[in-house]
């Protein structure tokens, strides 16, 4: 496999730029890139996206990976970090990192990384990482998962005013790849698909009907709150006699939403 530095020379002289050009680009002195092409030093790993970008190329492409072989490689990396993305996010990261040694700023991963670091507590990195694949991956679902995450980290730092203009980079969807992918296809792509999904809606709808029943609250309709808090908790418990499909998770919806169930029991006043 061709070094990383070495591939960068040679798109940068076949786009006929010099290395102050593509310096400036990217934020970086000439001394950097100079650098990278002779060997001595790699940029880092956020900057891979952009590189890639600027060249017009993938990130496959620049590391000379075969695309098919990565793609099923990266799939089963992020298929087993997702085992753990909920009840254990630490693993869930050192798995993602350890296949960003394999495959330096596959967009993938990188995606799936944003889904195990906490933005309360590592805000800058997530608005980083966020803004890197928004600007420059070449995939519409990585984009616009980024911006949710990004006006999610907004939201959780007190940065309102950046949440409606990050929202309004993603277009309105009222169905998913997995709901399709379920409903038309067949056989084990269906089932998983139908299972992740399963998963997905029924958090997203506890979800909302936490936050429908404080808005109901603010509004002095008391009764209405509750009666959404307690749907929420007929979800959770709808799941108890779920069981885990361990190719793909390492718990239900009922084990991972314990947080959420608590919340609720706190807006109720109520231990249950």
């Amino acid at each position: 496999m061709i070094k990383l530095g070495e591939k960068i020379k040679s798109l940068r002289k076949q786009k006929n730029i010099s290395q102050e050009v593509f310096a400036n680009y990217l934020g970086v002195s000439f001394q950097a890139v100079s650098k990278w092409e002779n060997g001595y030093t790699m940029p880092d790993v956020t900057m891979i996206p952009a590189i890639a970008s600027f060249f017009g190329v993938s990130t496959d492409e620049l590391f000379d990976f075969n695309l098919f072989e990565t793609e099923k490689q990266v799939e089963e990396i992020c298929r087993e970090a997702y085992k753990y993305r909920f009840d254990d996010p630490e693993r869930s990261e050192q798995i993602l990192r350890e296949g960003l040694q394999r495959f330096p700023g596959n967009d993938i991963i990188l995606n799936n990384l944003l889904y195990t670091m906490d933005c309360r507590t590592r805000a800058d990195e997530v608005i980083s990482l966020c803004k890197t694949l928004i600007e420059s991956t070449k995939q519409d679902d990585v984009k616009y998962d980024a911006c949710r995450i990004l006006a999610e980290c907004y939201k959780e730092t007190g940065q309102d005013a950046l949440i409606a203009p990050t929202l309004e980079l993603i277009p309105e969807i009222y169905f998913s790849k997995l709901e399709l992918m379920a409903s038309l296809l067949d056989g084990e792509v269906s089932y998983e698909s139908a299972q992740k999904h399963k998963n997905i809606c029924a958090e997203d709808l506890i979800c909302m009907l936490i936050i429908a029943g404080k808005r109901l609250r603010e509004m002095g309709e008391e009764d209405k709150a509750r009666t959404q808090w307690r749907i929420a908790l007929g979800v959770m418990d709808a799941f108890k006699e779920d069981f885990v499909e361990d190719k793909w998770f390492s718990s239900t919806v009922y084990d991972y939403t314990s947080e959420q169930r608590k919340e609720i029991e706190q807006l109720l006043g109520t231990q249950m």
